[in-house]
């Protein structure tokens, strides 16, 4: 009961201060604008992504009939559209592209971000709720607690309260119970925002485990403002050290974190990486010529299968599996150069979230990414999915291609108007296009994903805790 009543003295105290109430007002306005511009634009967002893959699939699937190779090239877009979370965190998504458009023989990069491209898992640029948590809210928390307990010591009343039989873990907890009920009456919005991203689609369990996390990161806050204050001979010198905390864990650790990951695993630069990549590819040969030398083992392969003496008698399209074969080579080599990048970023990235260790602010970010669907390893699923849709129409196209298409109409296809006439298949063959949808992981996929940054965020709060008991003892003394 002790512990309750110190409590409810400390928030009357804050009610009766109006830069308490100010605070709490402010940062109650912030999130609740941003939240509200947020959810609205993604919203929007989702429902125009949407509506863009709908129409790309149906262009292509409403195309007349045409040579394959045409369509090959015509190519088609496919869009993220933006997971329910997002409209709490939008992670590296507001960074990332969004759409990709797939065509033979190329893997496009993803396109519209509403910024520069970037993996850096430090970034906190983009005015989020999740940034409001992330970073102004521990300022609030600070500004308002940092005197719980230096205050008493500065007044002269804590000897006072010791000598009325008050223990110095009583006083320390009902100091602790007055912030952290602060801190979780401010997660009322966030709780909101979750509930609304539910009724988009989004799980309750990742809801809860959402909620949960941010609990932790903001007890974690709770618990090192009311130990530092507790050490402080003066509030100026509590506020001075607690604004040195949050320089660090929500700043410096971060950058720190990023530098060390760029340094560590370094991905070489996208112009020398395509350089390279294309002089590969060049040796592959040109699958536009069926006379390339690169294909004659193919030519004398399909002869001898066949038992003919030249393509003209082959019962396929030589051609069509010259681009078929020409797009399997291709497609292996650009997925080596695509695969190697996604590595290295992904190792930059596990590298910069062990920082965690070191800063709850990283902690918590990488758990609210890997919750939202809005992490790096979600982007790369995007163009992993995206790239076998492209390499799957194309392939298919190119299918139809060879069975379809008289070997001796096709070579002939630009001598006039007839015989380009000819060259083209029945529109029926574009059905090999898939429809496009992207979805966030499994529920359990993504919880499992986040118990490492989860155990982190406990870990700080049993440290911190069981520091400010031990410390707490010293008010006895």
């Amino acid at each position: 009961m002790t512990v309750f009543t110190i409590a409810k003295a400390e928030w009357l105290l804050w009610r009766r201060s109006n830069v308490a109430i100010s605070g709490i007002v402010l940062v109650a306005i912030i999130i609740g604008v941003i939240s509200i511009i947020n959810a609205t634009t993604l919203m929007a967002e989702a429902h125009q992504r949407q509506h863009q893959q709908a129409v790309s699939e149906d262009t292509f699937l409403d195309q007349p009939d045409r040579h394959p190779h045409r369509m090959v090239h015509y190519g088609h877009y496919v869009f993220r559209t933006p997971p329910p979370l997002s409209i709490f965190d939008t992670g590296v998504d507001s960074v990332t592209g969004q759409s990709i458009f797939l065509e033979g023989h190329r893997q496009n990069s993803a396109t519209f971000a509403s910024a520069g491209a970037s993996a850096d898992v430090g970034s906190f640029q983009n005015n989020s709720p999740a940034f409001v948590y992330q970073v102004l809210l521990p300022l609030l928390l600070i500004t308002l607690g940092s005197g719980v307990l230096v205050r008493e010591r500065e007044a002269k009343t804590l000897k006072p309260m010791i000598a009325q039989g008050l223990s110095g873990t009583s006083i320390y907890f009902g100091k602790w119970l007055a912030l952290a009920a602060l801190s979780g009456a401010m997660l009322v919005p966030m709780m909101i925002l979750v509930g609304i991203s539910m009724m988009l689609g989004e799980t309750l369990s990742i809801g809860i485990v959402m909620c949960l996390s941010y609990l932790l990161y903001l007890l974690i806050w709770t618990s090192v403002i009311s130990l530092v204050s507790g050490l402080a001979r003066h509030q100026s010198a509590a506020l001075s050290a607690l604004i040195a905390v949050w320089l660090m864990w929500a700043l410096i650790i971060p950058r720190i974190a990023v530098t060390s990951a760029s340094a560590v695993h370094a991905v070489p630069g996208k112009i020398a990486v395509d350089y390279q990549m294309y002089a590969d590819l060049r040796k592959l040969g040109d699958g536009h010529n069926a006379s390339d030398p690169a294909f004659a083992r193919l030519k004398r392969d399909l002869l001898a299968q066949y038992n003919v003496d030249s393509v003209d008698e082959l019962p396929i399209n030589f051609r069509g599996k010259v681009a078929q074969t020409s797009e399997a080579e291709l497609t292996a080599v650009m997925n080596r150069y695509s695969n190697e990048r996604m590595a290295a970023e992904s190792a930059q990235s596990d590298h910069a979230n062990q920082y965690g260790w070191f800063s709850p602010t990283l902690a918590i970010t990488t758990v609210s990414r890997l919750l939202s669907g809005t992490d790096l390893a979600t982007h790369h699923r995007f163009l992993v999915e995206a790239e076998q849709l492209r390499y799957d129409f194309v392939q298919g196209l190119n299918e139809s291609h060879i069975n379809t298409l008289n070997y001796t109409d096709d070579i002939n296809r630009n001598q006039n108007a007839e015989a380009s006439r000819r060259a083209r298949i029945s529109a029926e063959n574009w059905q090999v296009l898939e429809r496009f949808e992207f979805v966030p992981n499994a529920p359990f996929f993504r919880i499992t994903q986040a118990f490492s940054s989860f155990s982190m965020l406990c870990s700080w709060l049993v440290t911190l805790i069981l520091a400010g008991v031990l410390f707490s003892r010293r008010f006895e003394q």
